[in-house]
């Protein structure tokens, strides 16, 4: 018997209706959840980290919103790997400088999210970027490799970061100045496997992944917490949008075995093979996490 599609709502952000799931977190809260009524949904761990930071109203170009946007129950991977800071260059504007880990070298990712519980309801998202320097200042031209893959606040550049619901593409792009489009996106992490199916605009595979999730390893909340921050070009302006992740459990390994990436048709795989990646050097899957995604601010580069 065919499964009962789920009732949907329209809402207005900015310029653009989305629909969203009628009843969800979203259409109930506008991004004023409800911590307690958070804490009861057996997938989230805790809501202790959120207590601690406060919502604030920003106008942004898809109208009045509250920052951070909250992630209750999250799980994501993410597969480093070594590329050579030429191609990477070919890639990113010109007013940032790749992150180099050896000389001649930069990092490039592919990363893939599952966001069970959050602000704006469930979706999956998969992205490829690379490591940038700070735009704000030079910092080391060379990065040593163990540093740069363990530092708690990573900069970074997204070439491609697509979605599969409307509002997370709509918020992203509109919002946040990110390249995000909506396709079939699969992805499932639990501690023992890990898997992700991203689909082309013709309904072939983009980018299929599968592999051994590493051991697992627990924090309490707010023991283990990291920063990303990535830049952006909004209506010509740039801007820097900070990301911070509560890690509840992960687990990563080194020069990884068993890991199948298959590269097929589509914007994620071309991105991935522009990079000229040479070698896989790090597996990182966190099983249980949460995030603050904080809306972009303005931020000054050096001039060219």
């Amino acid at each position: 018997m065919p499964a009962t599609a789920q009732k949907t709502v329209d809402v207005e952000l900015g310029q653009r209706v989305v629909a969203v799931p009628e009843g969800g977190l979203f259409d109930r809260y506008r991004m004023q959840t409800d911590l307690d009524e958070v804490s009861q949904d057996p997938r989230v761990q805790s809501v202790d980290f959120f207590r601690r930071l406060r919502k604030t109203r920003v106008e942004s170009p898809i109208g009045p919103t509250h920052t951070p946007n909250f992630y209750y129950a999250m799980s994501s991977a993410r597969l480093t790997m070594l590329a050579p800071t030429s191609a990477i260059r070919k890639r990113i504007p010109a007013e940032l400088e790749p992150l180099e880990v050896l000389p001649g070298l930069g990092i490039a990712s592919v990363m893939f999210f599952r966001y069970d519980v959050c602000d704006i309801d469930f979706y999956t998202e998969a992205a490829v970027g690379v490591a940038v320097r700070p735009a704000r200042h030079g910092g080391p031209g060379v990065l040593g490799l163990t540093t740069a893959l363990v530092d708690d606040h990573l900069h970074s550049y997204v070439l491609s970061l697509p979605v599969n619901t409307d509002i997370a593409q709509v918020r992203g792009h509109d919002g946040y100045g990110f390249p995000k489009w909506v396709t079939d996106l699969d992805v499932d992490i639990d501690a023992s496997r890990t898997t992700a199916r991203i689909a082309n605009a013709d309904g072939g595979v983009d980018v299929a992944f599968t592999a051994r999730t590493p051991r697992q390893k627990a924090s309490s909340t707010g023991t283990n917490v990291s920063s990303l921050t990535s830049y952006t070009l909004l209506d010509g302006v740039w801007q820097s949008t900070l990301n911070q992740t509560n890690v509840l459990a992960t687990g990563s390994s080194s020069l990884p075995r068993g890991v199948d990436l298959t590269l097929g048709d589509g914007r994620l795989s071309d991105d991935l093979r522009s990079l000229k990646p040479i070698r896989t050097i790090r597996f990182d899957v966190t099983t249980k996490a949460q995030a603050a995604l904080h809306m972009p601010v303005p931020i000054s580069v050096p001039a060219l």
